[in-house]
C-alpha cells in the first residue's frame, strides 16, 4: 500500500485482528516499508495519546472493552421487546457499548432501572456489542429451598430435604414451573407467608427424580451442611463494592501477566510471568512474578463479608456447580483477574538462580491487567508446536520463558524430593441435563506442573516473609506419618517384593524410592494408594510444624484467597507487616487464630467429604446402566466384611461382600490384610488383579456392589456357599502356621 492508512482504518484493523497488533503486523497489513514506518509510528503514538489505543509492550489494544462479568442497568427495550442494558462501570473513552440481555425461562422478570450482575459475551455484526446472561439482580437475595414437590388441588407444596427445615412451602398454581408430583425442585421465596404461616415459593428449576444425577450435588450440599445461600447483608455489602484504583499501589499494568486455569474455571485468582534475570550477579537466573487477587481490599476484618467467608472457610467444587466462599460480585468479577481489566493484586517478585533455587523475593501491593486468560490445554498445545491465535503473539515474551523457568524449578524439585505420588484425578463430565456422559482420568500436563511449582514457591515466600517479620499467620501443616501406618505400608511393600527403608529418620526421598521402584509394575497403584493412606491429613495451624509431603520447613497458603479463608488471613498479615493500609490483620483476628485454624480445617474436610460423596453418586449413576457387565480391576482394600475393588475404566470403588466370595468360610487376617479360605487356602489380598461383575449401582447412596468372577486370571468356583460358622480348626491352624512362617521369613529378610 503506497498511501498511509487513516486512523479509522488502523483502528478497524486492530479491532478485527486482536492477535496481530504489533507495529510490524500493522505495517505488513498495509504494505508500509522503509521510511514510511516512521510515519506509522507517529500515527500510532497519536492514537495512543488520544486514548483510542493502549500500548502494552510491543502491541496495541482497544481499551474500550468490558470485563466478562459486569454490573449493568436495564435501560429499555428494543422495538421487538428485547431488554437492553448499559454498563455501570464503563472506563473507556469511546462510545458506550450496547448490551442485549438474553433471559432464560427461569430468570425473574426485569424492568427498566433494574441493576443486574451478568456474564457478557462480545458479539460482532450486530446492532449491540455484547450479549448478557443474568447471574442475579443486584440488591435481591430471595431465600431458596431444595425439596420434593407434592402436587395439590391449587398448586402444591414443597417438602424441604434439609432435616433441620420441617416447615413446608406453599406453591401457587401459576408458580409450579410444570413440576410433577414427587420431583426434586429448587425454589425461591415468592412472597410473605400465607395461610397457616407457611412461606410462599416459586419453582426455579425441576431436578426430576431425587435420585437423578442433577440432584446429586445439591443433596450432598444439604447433607453436609455446606452454606449455599448468602445472607442479605452480605449480598448488599458486596454490591456496594467498586473496583480498586491505583492509589497506594505499584503500577504493574505493563507486565504481561497471564492466567492459566482449567477450561471450566469459574474464577481466576493467580497470574504469572517470568523472564531472564538481568542482574549480573545472577548469571543464567530468572525472575518470576506471581500476582494474586487482592481480596483483602474488599473483604475487611469484622465485615459481613468477612464473617460469612470465615463461616464457609472455603469454596466447594462439584461437577455441575460451585458453592463459592464469596458472592459473585467478588468471586466472578472484582476479585477475578479477567483479561484486559485492571485488577487489584498482591504480587511477589522472586529471583531464582540457574538451578531453580530462590535467592530473593519481595512483595508489592499493585494494580495489574491480565494480558490473556488461557487454559492449561491451550498453553501445552502451544509449547507442543500448535499455538492458537491467542497464544501465538505470547510465545516468545511470555509462554516460552515460563517453560524455561519450569525446567529450573524441576531441577530444584528433584533436589528437594517432595512426595511423588501418581494418583490420577477422576473427571466427571456431565451433559447440560446433568446426565453423566463420561468418567475418565484427568490428563496431567507440564503446564499443570509449571503453575503448581510457581504457586508453591510463592507460598514459601509468604511464609518466610511473615516469619522474618515475626508476624502471626496460619501455616499449612503436614506432619510425618505415624509409626503404625508406616509399618502397614512396609508390610504391603514387602508383600509386593519391594522394600521400604527402616531404622532411620523417615524422609520423603525414602517413600519416593519405593514409589519409583513400583512404577510400571502391577503393584504401582496399590503402593501409591497405600502410601497415601499412610499420610496424615494436612491442616491449618498458627504454629509451624513443617510440611512433610512437600519437604518444606515452612509453608503457608497465599495463592487462592478467592476460595480459601486461610489465604485471606495470610494476605492481611502481609498488608500489616508492609504497612500497606488499615485492612491488615487485626488484633482480634490474631487472638483467635487457633480457633480459626481449627474451624477452616473442619470446613475443608467437610467440603472434601461432600465432593467425594457427589463423585461416588455420579459414578454409581453412570454405572447403573451397565448392570451385569464385567470389569477389570485391582483389589484396593480388604476388610472382615468384604473386598474393595478399584475398577480400571472409571476408578470407581466397589465392594465384593464376603458372603459372595465362595462356598467356604474366609478368615480375616488384620495384620496381613488378607482373607483366607478355610477349605482351599485361597488368599485374597491387596493389589491382586480381578475380573468382577457389576451386580448393583445405587445413585442415591453411591454404593457399588460387585461379584468376583476371577482372581489373578483364575476363575472362581460357582455355587451356594456352605453354612456360616467358624472354620474347621484344622484349616484355621494351617492358616495360622502359614502366616507365622511368612512372618519369620520376612523378619530374617529384614536383618
Amino acid at each position: 500500500m503506497s498511501q498511509m492508512p487513516s486512523k479509522d482504518e488502523i483502528l478497524e484493523w486492530i479491532s478485527d485482528h486482536p492477535t496481530l497488533t504489533s507495529k510490524r503486523d500493522i505495517a505488513k497489513a498495509f504494505g508500509i516499508r522503509g521510511a514510511a514506518r516512521i510515519d506509522l509510528k507517529r500515527v500510532l503514538k497519536e492514537l495512543e495519546d488520544e486514548g483510542h489505543l493502549e500500548k502494552r509492550k510491543k502491541t496495541y489494544r482497544d481499551p474500550d472493552r468490558l470485563p466478562p462479568v459486569s454490573v449493568l442497568q436495564v435501560s429499555g427495550q428494543t422495538p421487538d421487546g428485547e431488554l437492553l442494558a448499559k454498563p455501570l462501570e464503563w472506563q473507556g473513552e469511546g462510545v458506550e457499548p450496547v448490551v442485549l440481555v438474553i433471559p432464560r425461562a427461569s430468570d425473574p422478570a426485569m424492568g427498566e432501572g433494574d441493576r443486574i450482575l451478568a456474564r457478557l459475551t462480545e458479539v460482532r455484526g450486530e446492532a449491540h456489542h455484547y450479549e448478557a446472561r443474568l447471574i442475579r439482580r443486584i440488591g435481591t437475595n430471595p431465600r431458596k429451598v431444595l425439596g420434593v414437590f407434592r402436587k395439590g388441588a391449587e398448586g402444591g407444596r414443597i417438602l424441604p430435604i434439609d432435616k433441620g427445615d420441617g416447615k413446608e412451602w406453599v406453591v401457587a398454581a401459576d408458580a409450579t414451573g410444570g413440576a410433577r408430583d414427587g420431583e426434586l425442585v429448587e425454589a425461591e421465596q415468592a412472597g410473605p407467608a400465607g395461610r397457616m404461616g407457611l412461606p410462599r415459593a416459586r419453582v426455579l428449576e425441576r431436578l426430576g427424580d431425587p435420585s437423578a444425577p442433577k440432584a446429586v450435588s445439591l443433596i450432598a450440599i444439604h447433607q453436609h451442611g455446606i452454606p449455599d445461600e448468602f445472607p442479605d447483608e452480605v449480598i448488599a455489602e458486596a454490591d456496594t463494592m467498586k473496583p480498586a484504583g491505583l492509589k497506594g499501589r505499584e503500577d504493574l499494568r505493563d507486565l504481561p501477566l497471564i492466567t492459566i486455569d482449567p477450561w471450566d474455571a469459574r474464577d481466576h485468582d493467580d497470574a504469572v510471568w517470568a523472564h531472564a534475570d538481568d542482574d549480573p550477579r545472577n548469571v543464567g537466573g530468572h525472575v518470576i512474578w506471581v500476582a494474586i487477587a487482592d481480596v483483602a481490599h474488599y473483604v475487611r476484618p469484622g465485615s459481613a463479608l468477612d464473617r460469612e467467608a470465615r463461616r464457609r472457610g472455603n469454596s466447594s467444587y462439584f461437577p455441575d456447580r460451585v458453592v463459592p466462599m464469596l458472592p459473585d460480585r467478588l468471586s466472578g468479577d472484582l476479585c477475578s483477574l479477567h483479561e484486559g481489566v485492571p485488577r487489584a493484586c498482591i504480587a511477589v517478585r522472586m529471583q531464582i538462580d540457574a538451578h531453580g533455587a530462590k535467592i530473593g523475593h519481595r512483595f508489592v501491593r499493585g494494580l495489574m491487567r491480565s494480558a490473556a486468560t488461557l487454559t492449561y490445554q491451550q498453553v501445552q498445545q502451544a509449547m507442543d508446536g500448535a499455538p492458537d491465535d491467542k497464544c501465538a503473539p505470547l510465545m516468545e515474551e511470555v509462554i516460552r520463558p515460563l517453560y524455561t523457568v519450569h525446567d529450573a524449578l524441576q531441577e530444584a524439585r528433584r533436589r528437594r524430593q517432595p512426595l511423588d505420588l501418581d494418583l490420577p484425578e477422576r473427571k466427571v463430565v456431565l451433559s447440560d441435563a446433568g446426565k453423566v456422559l463420561s468418567v475418565s482420568f484427568a490428563e496431567r500436563l507440564e503446564a499443570h506442573k509449571l503453575i503448581e511449582e510457581c504457586m508453591v514457591m510463592a507460598n514459601v515466600a509468604a511464609a518466610e516473609t511473615l516469619i522474618a517479620r515475626k508476624s502471626a499467620l496460619l501455616f499449612r501443616v503436614h506432619e510425618e506419618p505415624a509409626p503404625e501406618k508406616l509399618e502397614t505400608l512396609r508390610d504391603v511393600a514387602e508383600a509386593a517384593g519391594l522394600v521400604l527403608a527402616k531404622g532411620q529418620v523417615l524422609k520423603t526421598a525414602h517413600l519416593n524410592a519405593l514409589l519409583h521402584a513400583a512404577r510400571d509394575t502391577d503393584h504401582s497403584e496399590v503402593i501409591n494408594m497405600s502410601t497415601l493412606r499412610a499420610m496424615t491429613q494436612a491442616y491449618y495451624a498458627p504454629q509451624n510444624f513443617g510440611h512433610f509431603g512437600l519437604a518444606l520447613q515452612a509453608y503457608a497458603h497465599f495463592t487462592s484467597p478467592i476460595r480459601r479463608y486461610s489465604d485471606l488471613v495470610v494476605h492481611r498479615a502481609l498488608i500489616s507487616v508492609h504497612g500497606w493500609g488499615d485492612d491488615g490483620l487485626s488484633h482480634e483476628e490474631e487472638a483467635r487464630l487457633d480457633v480459626t485454624a481449627q474451624h477452616i480445617s473442619e470446613t475443608e474436610r467437610r467440603s472434601m467429604m461432600a465432593e467425594r460423596d457427589t463423585n461416588d453418586r455420579y459414578l454409581a449413576a453412570f454405572l447403573s446402566e451397565r448392570l451385569g457387565e464385567e470389569f477389570s480391576g485391582r483389589i484396593s482394600g480388604v476388610a472382615k466384611f468384604g473386598v474393595f475393588v478399584r475398577l480400571d475404566e472409571t476408578g470407581a470403588d466397589g465392594l465384593i461382600p464376603v458372603r459372595s466370595l465362595g462356598r467356604e468360610f474366609f478368615h480375616f487376617d488384620r495384620d496381613a490384610g488378607t482373607l483366607m479360605g478355610s477349605d482351599t487356602g485361597l488368599t485374597i489380598g491387596l493389589g491382586q488383579r480381578v475380573t468382577v461383575k457389576l451386580s448393583e449401582a445405587a445413585p442415591v447412596t453411591g454404593g457399588i456392589a460387585l461379584e468376583l468372577v476371577s482372581l489373578e486370571g483364575e476363575t472362581m468356583p460357582k455355587g451356594p456357599r456352605a453354612a456360616r460358622g467358624k472354620p474347621p480348626r484344622r484349616k484355621l491352624g494351617v492358616a495360622k502356621r502359614k502366616a507365622a512362617s511368612v512372618k519369620r521369613k520376612t523378619e530374617r529378610g529384614r536383618r
